[in-house]
């Protein structure tokens, strides 16, 4: 019964063997993505999905490396198009969610009232931007409320 050490192993072989790992691995990835890429296709009737889809799991080398030069360049765009959708729809959550939190007319009154406390703002920038408030534009709204309008 002999054992194998590493240094029985040469460093050629382990290099082969790790770059025919690395490329089952990048197989793997590419015959998912065309799956994904097939069944994400909404131009494509379900009998091209189901077609596409029999010849990539039945013929695997032969399908992949077809759907590719047959489609491939559409796939890159296909999936840039649903990376846009998904940001519009998270920033689109995000507006929502973030405006039905928003502040109430209590708490923007009494921030008002801290900012012309301190004196960055005016008795008649502060009405004028109370009158906005209680009438429900916002005090941010206002013209002479904000940043670039402090007065000492």
């Amino acid at each position: 019964m002999s054992t194998y050490l590493a240094y029985d192993y040469p460093l050629l072989s382990v290099f082969w063997s790790m770059l025919w790992f690395f490329l089952w691995i990048m197989w793997f990835v590419l015959l998912f993505r065309i799956v994904v890429d097939i069944f994400r296709d909404d131009d494509m009737s379900g009998w091209g999905k189901a077609g596409w889809l029999a010849f990539v799991i039945f013929l695997p080398f032969l399908g992949v490396f077809v759907y590719v030069i047959a489609r491939g360049k559409h796939m890159g765009r296909r999936e840039v198009a649903q990376a846009r959708a998904q940001q519009q729809e998270f920033d689109s959550y995000i507006r929502k969610t973030a405006g039905s939190g928003g502040s109430s007319s209590v708490d923007e009154l009494a921030r008002l009232s801290e900012i012309r406390a301190r004196g960055d703002i005016t008795d008649q920038e502060f009405a004028r931007a109370k009158d906005m408030v209680l009438s429900g534009h916002g005090a941010t709204s206002s013209p002479g409320v904000g940043a670039g309008s402090q007065q000492h």
